[in-house]
């Protein structure tokens, strides 16, 4: 079964769900349980980042296919994919090393992965460097280099909306699979779900597109016309009532990916997240109809943001700022919009009934 997931935004009134090959959920916003839409922060640019202007995607229906075709012959070589005892998915070459990027909801729960390049041969072992399951990134690395063709990386921040991108993967198997789009949004606040109100990740400055996202895309490519990365494929919508929402798919912006990956390789961990943490670990609290009621706190980090502020275990969160937040997904997507070191107000309610509002300074969510 190939790996995927699916995801509807709460502003669009659809379901957040996560695939059944999604066997590793983050726990419970562990160590802080937020992310914030904070840029990336200063870090070396991706081994294979290129400068190069992108061919005019002009001359006509010819033209516009000339240049599809060699932005394909450019990049399809760099996408590799991934298979787990749990299912497969797709990364990216990211370097000669043998480091390949790829997301944490495709690794995570295996411990073995084998590796298939777009251009066939034998498949490659490869081991686990650490994965960053708050941001949905992960980075493994193969035994054997040889041969391996490391893709370009762009700006994320550089892109526009209208502009045309390619999405690159292994949907439902089908190796080296290339669908086309364009940007559709950008700066979205989206989040992956195991379907009980427990996020897996949650993506900040999510870019939107209409090239389709299916099973087995999940830590391929997203490509601007110039052949060079810019997104990593990793959620679809789904709308509770009719299903798959055609055209609504959300990537990783590069700008970020880039960033995360290139401190695991030099660290072996994510070092500076550069997103918000409340500094709890949480579920979703229930009423007497099992209908969700808020986000209740099962611990707190010692001399963290919420310990600081006198947030117990046994409080319930129920409003970030003016943001309602019934579920732990919703409570991610309002600490999105925060960076470390910001004032929060967070709602409580006690089991007496009884509300107050603090106000939190933000830590740092922990990589």
């Amino acid at each position: 079964m190939a790996r995927s997931r699916t995801l509807a935004r709460t502003a669009a009134s659809m379901a957040l769900l996560a695939c059944a090959a999604c066997t590793s959920p983050m726990a419970g916003l562990t160590s802080g349980g937020s992310v914030a839409t904070a840029p990336p922060g200063p870090s070396s640019p991706a081994p294979a980042a290129s400068p190069t202007a992108a061919p005019s995607p002009t001359g006509g229906a010819g033209g516009l296919q000339t240049t599809y075709e060699q932005v394909i012959k450019k990049v399809l070589p760099s996408i590799v994919q991934i298979t787990t005892s749990e299912g497969l998915g797709s990364g990216i070459v990211y370097d000669t090393d043998g480091h390949i990027l790829t997301n944490a909801h495709v690794v995570q729960g295996a411990e073995k992965f084998s590796v298939t390049l777009a251009t066939g041969g034998k498949k490659r072992t490869a081991r686990l460097l650490n994965v960053f399951p708050a941001g949905d990134l992960a980075v493994i690395k193969v035994d054997n280099t040889q041969g391996l063709r490391p893709a370009s990386f762009g700006r994320s921040g550089d892109l526009k909306v209208g502009q045309i991108v390619l999405a690159m993967g292994n949907p439902l198997g089908y190796s080296g699979s290339v669908t086309e789009g364009i940007v559709s949004a950008l700066g979205r606040t989206v989040s992956g779900s195991s379907g009980q109100g427990t996020p897996t990740s949650t993506i900040p400055n999510a870019i939107q597109t209409s090239a389709a996202i299916n099973p087995g895309n999940s830590g391929g490519a997203l490509v601007d016309m110039g052949g060079r990365v810019v997104g990593i494929p990793s959620l679809a919508a789904v709308d509770p009532q009719l299903g798959a929402a055609a055209g609504i798919g959300f990537a990783i912006p590069s700008d970020t990916a880039t960033d995360i990956a290139n401190q695991i390789i030099k660290n072996g961990k994510v070092v500076n997240s550069h997103r918000a943490g409340l500094g709890i670990q949480a579920g979703t609290a229930v009423d007497a109809l099992g209908s969700p009621v808020g986000v209740l706190v099962g611990r707190v980090t010692n001399g963290g943001a919420a310990e600081t502020a006198g947030i117990r275990p046994g409080d319930v969160i129920v409003k970030v700022d003016d943001t309602r937040t019934p579920d732990t997904t919703a409570l991610s997507e309002a600490l999105a919009r925060h960076q470390p070191g910001d004032s929060a107000k967070v709602t409580l309610l006690y089991p007496s009934g009884r509300t107050s509002t603090v106000t939190v300074t933000l830590g740092q969510l922990p990589g």
